[in-house]
């Protein structure tokens, strides 16, 4: 039959030879594509969505523009201002007042204030004076009485770029005499009783829940974060020399442990209680316009001389 076959064809063997041989390059071809679709199934089913270039848009919607941003987030976050600074391409600073909205935080001990209201008078209070001197690029994660998760102030620092994240609270204690401002940062494990309840309270300040992310994304994210720990620290420290002799804190005020919007901000990031709603005295001066102007006058040397490093 081999015979036969090699009579009836002109170019006789060598023929047989390129027809055997293109047929096992094209079984290769075809075992090729069906790895490569297979590949492709995985990754699909391993982020529960396609990649397209819609998500790609997304991912670009918080680069520095001029005026307002839309960003891809819930509605209560969905125009944030950034106050641009003399000279182009300086750092931006993200300031985020806690609490907010449906979260009210601590009452003030004279039952006058509460908490949301005074972290939102420092902070843009602390946004002015950084804009009056134009060393850096500004943006509040709220600038009015919203009600923010703490996904939404992170996601706000993520899509900005930002070079830096300053949370600012008052803090509360059952204690009516304990009094002074803390700087919080970044860590695995936390320092203290005092800093791991602070943790504990940050998980209920989630007014909104957020939906846990499990994206490649946020295990990446969580990888930055360790690399942002140390930048945090500083920043926290640069804060509380600032604020030496001008600013009542705490024993030891600066504390950490694993609080989850600063490392998720993905920046060097600071969560600074500026004293105790609890404390009438740290009340009063919280909201004495001269007392708690020199915290802000603090805050602004700390943040532009930590911008600088950042540059």
């Amino acid at each position: 039959m081999r015979q036969a076959l090699a009579s009836s064809l002109p170019l006789g063997n060598g023929a047989l030879r390129l027809a055997a041989m293109l047929h096992r390059k094209t079984a290769r071809l075809l075992l090729l594509s069906l790895g490569g679709l297979l590949l492709v199934a995985a990754l699909w089913l391993a982020l529960g969505r396609p990649v397209t270039r819609k998500a790609a848009v997304t991912a670009v919607q918080g680069e520095a523009r001029e005026g307002g941003l839309s960003l891809a987030l819930s509605p209560a976050v969905a125009n944030v201002r950034i106050v641009e600074a003399r000279v182009p391409g300086r750092p931006l600073v993200v300031i985020d007042p806690g609490h907010g909205g449906r979260d009210p935080g601590a009452p003030g001990a004279s039952g006058r204030r509460l908490e949301k209201d005074v972290t939102l008078l420092i902070a843009r209070e602390l946004r002015d004076r950084l804009a009056e001197r134009g060393r850096v690029r500004i943006a509040l994660t709220r600038d009015g009485d919203n009600t923010l998760t703490l996904e939404d102030r992170a996601a706000i620092a993520r899509r900005l770029g930002a070079a830096l994240f300053l949370s600012i609270h008052a803090d509360s204690a059952p204690n009516a005499f304990a009094r002074g401002a803390t700087a919080y940062t970044l860590s695995e494990v936390a320092s203290d009783a005092d800093a791991a309840l602070r943790v504990a309270k940050e998980s209920g300040e989630d007014a909104v829940a957020s939906v846990r992310d499990g994206s490649v994304r946020a295990l990446l994210a969580d990888l930055a974060a360790r690399d942002s720990m140390a930048a945090g620290a500083d920043f926290a420290q640069r804060i509380l020399r600032e604020a030496e002799g001008e600013v009542l804190l705490r024993p030891e005020p600066h504390r950490f442990a694993a609080f989850r919007v600063l490392r998720r901000a993905e920046a060097p990031a600071v969560l600074f209680e500026a004293g105790y709603m609890s404390n009438a005295a740290d009340e009063a001066m919280l909201l004495d316009p001269v007392q708690r102007g020199r915290m802000v006058e603090a805050l602004a040397r700390a943040v532009e001389a930590e911008a600088a490093v950042r540059r």
